[in-house]
C-alpha cells in the first residue's frame, strides 16, 4: 500500500442524519486523515453548502473536521459509468450501505454494514458486486451474524464505534456534576426500524412510582432525543403528563455529557416485544450511547438483544433485561442499592475500556 493514500469516505445518510452511525462514519474518517488524504463524498444533488454540512457536523460531534475535504460526488444520482470513473480516482473507497450496493473502480473497497439488513443478495449481480468489496465490516458482532447468514459473504472485521473515554472524563473534569436521582435515555424520537421505545420507559417508570412512592421521592427520567416522528413524540408526552419525567429535544453535545455525568441509571428498551431471529433490523445495532453513560458511571438497565447483550458483556448480564417487569424490579435494586456496589462500578470500567480509542484505532489500521 501506498504510504499516503487517496480515500473517499461515503454514506448515503449525510448529510441527512445525526446520529450513533455518523457519529462512528466520521470518527473513522478523521483518524484515517491522520496518515492519508480523505475525502468526504457529498450527493451532488444536495442543497446545502459543503461548508454548511462540515459545520453541521463539527458542531454535532463537538470536534473538527478540518483534515477532512468535502466534495460532490456523482455516487447516488449519476448515471452508471459516472459512477465508475468517479471512483477510479481513489486509492481507497470506504462505504457506508444502506442495503444497496455499487461497482467501485477504486483500488481497495471497503463496505461497512451497520445495519442487519435481511434481504436476500443471492442474484448474479449481487454476488458481483458484493465480490468487488474486498472488505466488508460491520459495527457489531450482532450485524455480522445476520449479515453472513442472509448475505452469504464473509464479514473480515468487527469494527465497533468507539466511546470517546477522554470526551467524557473531560466533561467532568472539575467534579462539579455529581449523581443525582436520574434516570436517563438517549435517543431519537421515532417509531420505524428500530424504535427507542421511549413509550415502554414511561410506562415502567411511571408503575415504579406507583408501587414504590417511597424509595421513588425525587426521582425523575430524562428521555433526550430529537424528534424525527411528531406524532409518536405527542404520544409519549401524553403518557407521561403528571410525572416527573423531561424531555430533552435539542440539546448540545456538551449537555449531554453533563447528564451522563448526573445520571445514576441508564435506561434502553429498543427490540421490545420483537422477536430478533425474524426482525433483526428492529433492535439496537450496536448502542454506542450506553457505552457513553457507562464510561461516565451510570448503571445500565438495558434490553438483552441486539447489539446492547455485546456491549454489556459477560460480567454484567445479571443488568438485561427482556419484560417490562424485569426491567422494573432491576432497577429498583440499583435504586435502594442491593446490585449497586463498587464491585458493579469496577466491572461497568472494565467493560467500557474493551471499547476505547485505543481498541477502535487499533481495528481501524488493520483495515488500512
Amino acid at each position: 500500500k501506498p504510504t499516503l493514500m487517496k480515500i473517499c469516505f461515503y454514506s448515503p445518510y449525510v448529510p441527512k442524519h445525526f446520529g450513533g452511525g455518523e457519529r462512528h462514519f466520521f470518527d473513522v474518517a478523521t483518524l484515517a486523515a491522520t496518515k492519508h488524504e480523505v475525502v468526504i463524498a457529498i450527493n451532488c444533488h444536495e442543497k446545502k453548502d459543503l461548508e454548511q454540512v462540515r459545520a453541521e457536523y463539527q458542531k454535532f460531534l463537538n470536534y473538527s473536521l478540518e483534515n477532512l475535504e468535502f466534495v460532490h460526488s456523482p455516487i447516488s444520482t449519476g448515471g452508471f459509468f459516472e459512477k465508475l470513473l468517479w471512483t477510479k480516482q481513489f486509492d481507497y473507497l470506504y462505504y457506508v450501505s444502506d442495503g444497496s450496493l455499487f461497482f467501485s473502480l477504486a483500488t481497495t473497497n471497503n463496505l461497512h454494514i451497520q445495519i442487519p439488513f435481511t434481504d436476500s443478495k443471492s442474484s448474479f449481480l449481487d454476488r458481483l458486486k458484493l465480490h468487488n468489496w474486498n472488505i466488508k465490516n460491520t459495527n457489531s458482532e450482532f450485524t455480522k451474524k445476520v449479515i453472513e447468514e442472509k448475505w452469504q459473504v464473509n464479514v473480515n472485521f468487527v469494527h465497533n464505534p468507539k466511546v470517546s473515554f477522554a470526551e467524557i472524563l473531560r466533561a467532568n473534569s472539575s467534579g462539579k456534576f455529581k449523581k443525582e436521582k436520574i434516570i436517563l435515555n438517549v435517543g431519537r424520537f421515532f417509531r420505524q426500524l428500530h424504535s427507542k421505545r421511549q413509550d415502554v420507559l414511561v410506562d415502567v417508570f411511571k408503575k415504579m412510582i406507583k408501587q414504590n412512592p417511597g424509595l421513588m421521592k425525587g426521582w425523575k427520567l430524562v428521555l433526550v432525543g430529537s424528534v424525527e416522528d411528531k406524532k409518536y413524540f405527542d404520544e409519549v408526552e401524553k403518557l407521561a403528563q403528571d410525572s416527573p419525567i423531561e424531555f430533552k429535544t435539542d440539546i448540545s453535545r456538551e449537555t449531554l455529557l453533563n447528564y451522563f455525568h448526573k445520571a445514576k441509571i441508564y435506561w434502553h428498551a429498543t427490540g421490545y416485544e420483537v422477536d430478533e431471529n425474524i426482525a433483526p433490523e428492529k433492535m439496537e445495532h450496536f448502542g454506542i450511547t450506553t457505552l457513553e453513560a457507562m464510561a461516565a458511571d451510570c448503571v445500565p438497565i438495558v434490553l438483552g438483544k441486539g447489539g446492547q447483550v455485546e456491549i454489556i458483556g459477560s460480567d454484567l448480564k445479571e443488568l438485561l433485561w427482556q419484560t417490562k417487569g424485569q426491567c422494573l424490579e432491576k432497577t429498583l435494586k440499583i435504586i435502594d442499592g442491593t446490585l449497586d456496589t463498587p464491585e458493579l462500578h469496577k466491572k461497568i470500567l472494565q467493560q467500557v475500556k474493551k471499547f476505547d480509542e485505543n481498541v477502535f484505532a487499533q481495528k481501524l489500521w488493520k483495515m488500512f
